[in-house]
């Protein structure tokens, strides 16, 4: 039994499938015009862990994830870089696609382009108008959002106290200053760009708001399970893909579960280009911080409280994947056929509970290492592992992680026997301190031999 919050009901709820054979998931994906930033990535680890668990427990799952391809960020950027869109929007695709794979990401099952869905766009418009829920102004076809009475469900506004303002688009067309565009005319800066369709209201592009209902409608059809996103996507955009759905199939409930993750904060402030504090996962990763070092880090905060990123952060991150890694590394066996650790899927299915699931490891680490029976050891580093590996870390060889073969260390262990032997113990010394640098410990034998082992 999976419980998860429903923003939608503000409470917590036990998960119950419209159809058991078959879980359907929608998650609003990136606008592909820059690198992604830990915003992005947080999004995707949260509902990529989701999705581990939907699959784990249901077995079939069907998640879909968009690109937003054609936007006023892309036009700026193609405009500016002076690149056309496809060129801006398949290089950042395959960027954010690259980034997710090193952060551990099950690849979605499918992963639409609003360009490549056009066509289901201009037909749920024309539904729209058609059950007189929205209307055209000189190209313009704008939602009227006093045509859909439950409007404000999700965020919990009242439509007379809309005003205009945080992130609705201002027009003198508009019948409400609430009302959001459908589609908008092409403009010089479109037909400079070629980023214009026809359409029965004339050339132009869809609103953002309307590619998201008309992607999960194509994928999902008129009900699903449940779709994911930022908090900062619960008003306006998913309060008006409710509203636009349920208004162009009157019949359907849309989207059942409404999951939505916390807030990324930077050293306590919210990240803005004013400021100048974007952290972009590409940049994390060109200066040497592992993806499952980010994961990590997103892991260890529950998905739906704020997550305050610092670099002391990403440091405690490190030490505790190291820790783990060692405990790998000082494996002489891991046992097959076992499951993932019972009080782990409890914990996630307790509304996604990482931090927990994380401390659970902790604790299987310290047992582990306090395990002197080699079977008993065996069995419980294999769970520990497939445990790990379920929630996306502990992918790599512990040799991989640390970048230090047996084959060093023991051509280290060997030179230092050298040295003693040639009564050169400066140098030994030194060998010594070098390999402490790595965390390796040495044990002289009584035999003359030399024992070594990583300590965490």
């Amino acid at each position: 039994m999976i419980s998860l919050y429903n923003t939608l009901t503000n409470k917590k709820e036990t998960f119950t499938p419209l159809d058991p054979s078959n879980i359907k998931m929608y998650v609003c994906g990136p606008t592909v015009y820059d690198w992604a930033h830990i915003g992005n990535a947080r999004s995707a680890v949260v509902y990529d862990v989701l999705f581990r668990l939907l699959t784990h427990t249901y077995g079939n799952v069907t998640y879909v994830r968009n690109i937003t391809d054609i936007d006023d960020k892309i036009i700026d950027s193609a405009k500016q870089k002076k690149r056309s869109i496809e060129d801006i929007t398949s290089y950042y695709t395959a960027a954010f696609q690259q980034d997710m794979d090193d952060l551990n990401c099950i690849k979605p099952t499918f992963e639409p382009k609003v360009t490549q869905n056009i066509t289901e766009i201009i037909d749920l418009i024309e539904r729209l108008i058609k059950n007189g829920n929205a209307y055209v102004v000189d190209q313009n076809v704008y939602f009227s959002i006093e045509s859909y009475p439950k409007y404000g469900q999700l965020s919990g506004r009242k439509t007379a106290e809309l005003i205009h303002g945080s992130r609705i688009e201002t027009s003198a067309h508009k019948k409400h200053p609430g009302d959001f565009i459908l589609w908008k005319p092409a403009t010089d800066v479109d037909f400079e760009l070629q980023s214009f369709w026809s359409s029965p209201w004339g050339n132009g592009r869809p609103g953002w708001h309307i590619e998201c209902s008309a992607m999960s409608y194509s994928y999902l059809g008129e009900n699903f399970d449940m779709h994911g996103g930022g908090a900062d996507l619960q008003f306006p955009h998913h309060e008006n893909e409710i509203a636009q759905s349920c208004c162009a199939f009157p019949s359907s409930q849309f989207a059942r579960y409404w999951i939505h993750n916390g807030f990324v904060t930077v050293d306590g402030e919210k990240m803005s280009k004013s400021l100048g504090n974007i952290v972009k996962v590409r940049d994390l990763l060109q200066n040497g911080v592992k993806g499952e070092v980010i994961r990590y880090t997103f892991l260890k905060t529950h998905y739906r409280k704020p997550l305050d990123w610092t670099d002391e952060t990403l440091a405690t991150s490190k030490e505790a994947l190291d820790r783990f890694y060692g405990v790998l590394s000082n494996a002489s066996e891991i046992e097959g056929g076992v499951d993932i650790a019972k009080d782990i899927t409890s914990a996630l299915k307790n509304d996604l509970n990482t931090p927990e699931a994380i401390s659970i490891l902790h604790e299987m680490a310290t047992e582990i290492n306090k395990t002197h029976d080699n079977k008993e050891k065996a069995h419980l580093m294999a769970t520990f592992l497939k445990s790990a590996n379920f929630l996306g870390i502990l992918t790599h060889s512990w040799q991989e992680w640390f970048k230090v073969y047996d084959e060093e260390i023991n051509k280290l262990v060997e030179q230092r026997t050298q040295a003693k032997k040639n009564g050169d113990f400066a140098a030994a010394d030194t060998i010594r301190a070098e390999l402490l640098k790595k965390n390796i410990l040495l044990s002289d034998q009584k035999d003359g031999t030399t024992k070594w082992y990583r300590k965490f």
